[in-house]
């Protein structure tokens, strides 16, 4: 059933609220606009640089041509800074430092300049990312086009549970497969039909996330589907609002790991709510 959005002025205020805020986040040093790089780790040495050939190429003219290297030992990562180098280690004077990843909690950040880089773990491998503060795409950002505001979007489902909770099939832009859990489908009505979406409940979460893709893919919004949060259910149902779909961190840099939506959560339908596709 569609959800009545209460006083319009309201709630087009809270969704604006939401853009604002969500294009603060994309605008900060953090934001997936300074990715410039992401680089996997072979056992041995890694060189960390702007020098050609580096296994952790940093942006030319932004780094040291050998800033250090990044010695891989099974799934033990040791930087070592090159003698004289300009780097800082979580805001400290670098040293050897065996570096956590992102699968341990907050990272290790090894900073240079406007150049700062990190540990993820993507199935069960090591990768350098890097980030520039100073990178091109944040400085020519000027924006997201979204779709009106339209409350009839912001629809009430109901949440039916998996118990036990459902294995997902989660493919990604790496050609990779991971297995995730679903709570439970959000079942919702759109112009007298039923549809269903599988949220996943990522660790550390309490809000469900759901990654689909619909008929606007490709034409009006990115072609690999768009994200969305929705807050966990309350007696048996949930608030989904598209109008805070948004597009995936791979559409601002080539550098992401996005998922992409399972074959049950591509709706059939166009949503023309929430962002549209960027274009740089």
């Amino acid at each position: 059933m569609l959800l009545a959005p209460g006083p319009d002025p309201s709630y087009r205020a809270q969704i604006e609220a939401w853009r604002a805020r969500r294009l603060a986040v994309l605008r900060s040093d953090d934001g997936w606009l300074t990715v410039v790089g992401l680089f996997w780790l072979e056992p041995g040495e890694n060189s960390v640089g702007s020098a050609a050939g580096s296994r952790v190429a940093l942006p030319s003219g932004k780094a040291a041509d050998k800033l250090g290297v990044i010695s891989l030992d099974g799934d033990r990562a040791t930087f070592r800074p090159a003698p004289g180098a300009d780097v800082r280690i979580d805001g400290k004077p670098a040293a050897p430092t065996v570096l956590r990843s992102d699968a341990q909690g907050e990272p290790t950040a090894v900073t240079s300049g406007s150049i700062r880089f990190y540990l993820i773990e993507r199935g069960g491998r090591l990768a350098v990312r890097v980030k520039d503060t100073k990178s091109e795409a944040r400085a020519k950002f000027d924006g997201i086009t979204s779709y009106p505001i339209d409350p009839s979007w912001r629809i009430e489902a109901r949440f039916e549970p998996y118990d036990p909770p459902k294995k997902l099939s989660v493919p990604n832009i790496l050609g990779r497969v991971d297995a995730e859990e679903s709570p439970g489908a959000l079942v919702f009505e759109r112009g007298g039909k039923t549809y269903r979406l599988d949220p996943v409940l990522e660790k550390g979460e309490t809000d469900y996330f759901v990654i689909f893709g619909d008929a606007t893919n490709g034409k009006e919004t990115y072609g690999a589907g768009r994200f969305l949060y929705v807050a966990p259910p309350a007696d048996g149902k949930a608030i989904v609002d598209f109008n805070k779909a948004y597009n995936p961190p791979c559409v601002f840099t080539a550098y992401a790991t996005c998922p992409l939506p399972p074959p049950q959560n591509k709706l059939p339908i166009p949503v023309a709510a929430g962002e549209k596709a960027y274009a740089e």
